[in-house]
């Protein structure tokens, strides 16, 4: 452990009933991020531990919001149609953490893991326009302005049923605004890290949160 000071709100119940396990979990990277990042591993090896990897999805997303929002809809919209009673969660990182509740308000019933989101990535992603290299990858996308526009009109207006989401926040973030997060997601169960960073490099010592609040065992 690292005792990095991190303060736990909760508006309620934090941990999913007894009998629950996700049936379904889609994590979500970040910009300029894959499925060979830290994070992204890191969940994929605890999902490999508890036996439960088959339920675990993390697909590399297209640098388009558009071609990325419709290949996670298309594959949750199916599964849906053919298990209603699916119990789905989102897990997103940054720009993943946009995605992931753009989606989440999609699915009412669905649970939600924020890990330093990006709350307007129209306006923070402005400086990135052109050809950037991946993380964790050889790759290199094409960002076009076209995109922030995208990212602008999937913004969504009202947040509901906040006790299904859980942010993980650092206020040392130095690429997204700590108080934007917490502001915005102000009545969700709140994991606020003082100090650390965007990639949230002490991760692993607040995983379990993750896994608990997922009802992974």
């Amino acid at each position: 452990m690292t005792g990095l000071p991190f303060v736990l709100e909760s508006p309620g119940q934090f941990l999913p009933g007894a009998d629950y396990t996700p049936d379904w979990v889609v994590y979500l990277h970040g910009f300029r991020s894959s499925p060979a990042s830290v994070k992204a591993q890191r969940v994929v090896q605890a999902f490999l531990q508890a036996g439960l990897l088959n339920r675990l999805w993390v697909p590399a997303l297209p640098a388009s919001p558009v071609d990325a929002i419709d290949m996670i809809r298309t594959e949750v919209r199916t599964r849906l149609h053919h298990h209603p009673d699916l119990r789905l969660a989102f897990v997103g990182s940054s720009l993943g953490g946009f995605y992931a509740t753009v989606l989440a308000e999609e699915v009412p019933s669905s649970r939600v893991v924020l890990i330093n989101p990006a709350v307007t990535p129209h306006l923070d992603l402005q400086t990135q326009i052109g050809r950037q290299k991946v993380y964790f990858s050889e790759e290199e996308i094409e960002f076009v302005p076209e995109y922030l526009r995208a990212l602008e009109d999937m913004r969504v207006g009202r947040l509901t049923g906040m006790s299904r989401y859980f942010l993980m926040a650092a206020s040392g973030d130095e690429v997204l605004d700590f108080d934007q997060m917490t502001r915005t997601y102000a009545q969700a169960h709140q994991l606020r890290l003082s100090g650390s960073d965007h990639a949230m490099t002490e991760f692993d010592d607040f995983l379990p949160y993750l896994l608990l609040f997922l009802g992974v065992k």
